[in-house]
């Protein structure tokens, strides 16, 4: 049986994952990796695969049944994403909320143009954590849905700091309210604004003589990663962020709060993650969403998808009757 043969698009940490989620599934090769650095700068795990510079994906069209992008979502998905749609099947893990409808539009014209399937917004939320939602609340119409992140690292959140005028580099934290989820977990569906529910913990290290009030008000006014939150920035040096800031835990909560029998019977649905690595759990997420992309296209399907729409048999290598079987 061929292999789907994968493209990576970006080899920061999530690349990197997507790199050793490639590994596990023995129904994957990975092809080629694609970067906007010195591809000659780029060293692999398997020093067999293309190192190739991101102006001759087109190259490749015909060598790569999946392009996996691994790029940010304040800048680079906005754009890589389009434009890779229409020459490759590709998976994203775009993480805006607010803005996730007009890039679905944009990505699905851009897909339909070059018959290709797009899964945008793929990992654990939006992802996993988007699935559960729908099931509980469509298990328990009568209720109340609450999702807290963390504690750990977001990095879309981070990647936005980076981004930063005078930052050097930086890290974010998400920090759920304790006393917030024990709350809900009661089952008495309290109502918790977006500040009542988590607080962002920022350590930025900044290039030497930048304005630090300037960071700190840039980034705690960021529209749809910070304004809405409680927000501490911490200034550390280099050396520090090094030392205290460089592994990538996460994990988090979806829980349905809800009633039947006309509110006699309480119910509580909870889905939790613990993550020791964020980009590596993300990219096993999306390497799964890679396999049922392939699945779709091979059956003639084009334009954008998102999680909702993809089938769980579809994110397995086994066989139906396989699952049937053992997972029924």
């Amino acid at each position: 049986m061929s292999k789907i043969r994968i493209g990576i698009t970006g080899y920061g940490n999530l690349g990197k994952g997507v790199e050793l989620a490639v590994a596990q599934n023995e129904d994957m090769e990975l092809k080629a990796i694609f970067t906007r650095r010195n591809p000659e700068d780029i060293t692999p795990l398997n020093k067999d695969v293309k190192i190739l510079s991101l102006n001759d994906a087109s190259t490749m069209k015909d060598e790569i049944d999946v392009m996996i992008i691994c790029g940010g979502s304040a800048t680079d998905l906005p754009v890589m994403g389009p434009e890779l749609a229409e020459m490759f099947n590709t998976i994203d893990s775009f993480d805006t909320h607010a803005k996730i409808p007009q890039y679905f539009a944009n990505v699905d014209k851009a897909a339909k143009a070059g018959s290709n399937v797009s899964v945008i917004s793929v990992g654990w939320d939006p992802g996993m954590f988007s699935v559960n939602r729908l099931y509980s609340e469509s298990i328990l119409s009568q209720g109340s849905s609450y999702t807290f992140w963390g504690k750990g690292v977001s990095q879309g959140h981070s990647d936005a700091i980076r981004r930063v005028e005078g930052v050097k580099t930086g890290i974010q934290y998400t920090v759920p309210v304790n006393e917030a989820i024990e709350k809900v977990r009661t089952g008495s569906e309290p109502e918790l604004s977006t500040r009542e529910k988590h607080t962002r913990e920022c350590f930025v290290v900044a290039k030497e003589g930048a304005d630090l009030k300037k960071i700190e008000n840039d980034i705690k006014s960021m529209p749809n990663y910070f304004d809405e939150y409680e927000t501490t920035v911490n200034f550390i040096s280099e050396e520090e962020f090094y030392k205290n800031h460089t592994s990538m835990p996460h994990g988090g909560f979806v829980i349905r709060s809800g009633k039947t029998n006309n509110g006699k019977n309480n119910h509580i649905i909870e889905y939790s993650l613990k993550l020791d690595s964020n980009p590596e759990f993300t990219a096993s997420v999306l390497i799964c969403y890679a396999r049922a992309a392939y699945k779709l296209s091979q059956k003639g399907e084009v334009g954008a998808k998102t999680v909702f729409d993809i089938a769980p048999a579809l994110l397995s290598p086994k066989s139906d009757e396989e699952l049937r079987a053992h997972l029924l």
